[in-house]
């Protein structure tokens, strides 16, 4: 028996839908992880992992004491074998810089604070994606927009009656369309 061009249609659609489906799976799951992370970005840094260490010298110094060979004993206090520069921000404090770090130091009390930067393991590398940092990647997220597009419009066009497009589907469409209407009229207000 043949089938009917609104079967074979039907049946493109749904391999069109599952295989797109399929392929864009990874894409899907590391945007969807960086929207979140990026919606809460006044949360926390997403990018990022920063941590602090305050360290005490038991000393006091002046900015005449500071040497480079001072400055090699404040960085192996905290670790570092070797900083890329240092300065005074004040003539009470100086600031030595590493690669991913820095400490400052309060001359008078001796008192320091070491920061430590690194990025967040797999966040950073999918915001660099999210956020198109490289290049050539956004002909790339183009595409994928479009195919969320088909992916959305064949994901609609898969079922029949009462639970497809011309039942319920409709409505679930008309909903789906209610937050951000109100979110646009928030913000007009």
């Amino acid at each position: 028996m043949r089938k009917s061009s609104g079967e074979s249609l039907r049946k493109i659609n749904n391999i069109l839908h599952r295989d797109l489906g399929y392929f864009f799976a990874a894409l899907i799951i590391a945007y969807s992880l960086s929207g979140i992370a990026l919606n809460h970005v006044d949360d926390w840094n997403p990018d990022f992992i920063i941590s602090k260490e305050e360290i005490k010298l038991n000393e006091s110094y002046q900015k005449n004491d500071i040497t480079p060979d001072l400055i090699k004993d404040f960085s192996a206090k905290v670790g570092e074998n070797g900083y890329r520069l240092y300065d005074f921000p004040s003539s009470r404090q100086v600031k030595i810089y590493y690669k991913d770090a820095t400490l400052m130091v309060n001359l008078q009390n001796g008192e320091a604070l070491y920061e430590k930067i690194s990025r967040r393991p797999l966040f950073y590398q999918v915001n660099v994606l999210h956020r198109n940092s490289v290049a050539w990647w956004k002909w790339i997220s183009d595409v994928f927009a479009i195919t969320l597009i088909i992916m959305t419009i064949t994901g609609i066009l898969m079922l029949r009656g009462s639970k497809g497009l011309s039942g319920r589907g409709k409505w679930l469409i008309a909903a789906g369309f209610v937050p951000p209407l109100i979110a646009i009229v928030i913000q007009q207000l």
